[in-house]
């Protein structure tokens, strides 16, 4: 029998080299947002191109909030208030029906878990119609809970921490709780929570940036005067003559929250990631 090496076997440079392009070309876009946004309007049309930002930035940036119909800094509020509190939700909600489905044994668990992945398959602008009618009738539209309320609960949250929970939490750390006296909430709450909290370390990154990227129902269900950030850099473009020196100027500020999320809780992001694969 052969022996196996020690150590961790390195990879060729040509992997390093192919990593390096993937990352130049995705970030790129943001690089281009960023020089366009400290110049004028006059280096997007240029034919040569310019990779040097300007000085421009807080002058477009300026210009953008000078409009009478954009409400940048009421629109980040928004944001932040809904991608917040959808997020805790989320993985509130997420956590303990993934426990319960995963661990706990009721009647018509498997039928009811079915529902919830058939609801995955519904397109969400097939429901926009009838939900816009149910936030009219409870008063919501143009009030800023008609966008937190349909999103509270996530299927794809269900399911999951439903998976992680099944490889990240063994049947017999459950027994040993009750066997301890532990109720389900506080089984749940010190044994199963801890567990997870990789997991839902993913679920709560994938679902704030999905609600702050969120721009159809909030367009159709708020006012322009109680917008949402991506409705407010919708109206910076709505124009005869669109400056995108302005329109970048705004997204470069509108996808700060975005970049310092990941820089902040990355690793444990990748840590979940990483840790789920291994279990699996």
């Amino acid at each position: 029998m052969a022996r196996r090496r020690r150590g961790v076997r390195r990879n060729s440079p040509w992997v390093y080299i192919g990593l390096t392009l993937v990352s130049l070309i995705s970030i790129y876009p943001l690089y281009f947002v960023f020089i366009i946004a400290t110049r004028s309007l006059d280096a997007l049309n240029n034919p040569s191109p310019t990779w040097l930002p300007g000085g421009e930035f807080l002058n477009n940036f300026n210009k953008a909030l000078a409009r009478d119909d954009v409400h940048f800094w009421k629109g980040m509020i928004n944001s932040i208030i809904v991608s917040s509190v959808v997020t805790v939700s989320v993985v509130l909600t997420s956590t303990l029906a993934g426990f319960a489905f995963a661990k706990l044994k009721f009647r018509g668990r498997n039928a009811l878990m079915l529902t919830i992945l058939v609801t995955m398959m519904v397109p969400t602008q097939l429901g926009l119609i009838p939900l816009w009618g149910m936030m009219q009738q409870w008063g919501l539209v143009y009030d800023i809970w008609a966008v937190i309320l349909p999103f509270l609960t996530s299927a794809f949250g269900v399911f999951l921490m439903r998976q992680y929970t099944l490889s990240a939490v063994p049947d017999e750390l459950i027994e040993a709780a009750r066997v301890d006296g532990c109720t389900t909430f506080r089984t749940y709450y010190s044994v199963v929570l801890p567990a997870v909290a990789p997991g839902a370390a993913v679920l709560a990154l994938l679902t704030f940036m999905e609600q702050w990227n969120n721009y159809l129902w909030p367009r159709a269900v708020l006012s322009p005067d109680n917008p949402t950030l991506q409705v407010t850099l919708g109206f910076i473009s709505y124009t005869y003559y669109t400056d995108y020196s302005l329109v970048f100027a705004a997204l470069a500020v509108a996808i700060l929250p975005l970049i310092l999320a990941v820089l902040f809780f990355g690793k444990q992001i990748i840590g979940g990631i990483m840790e789920g694969a291994v279990k699996a």
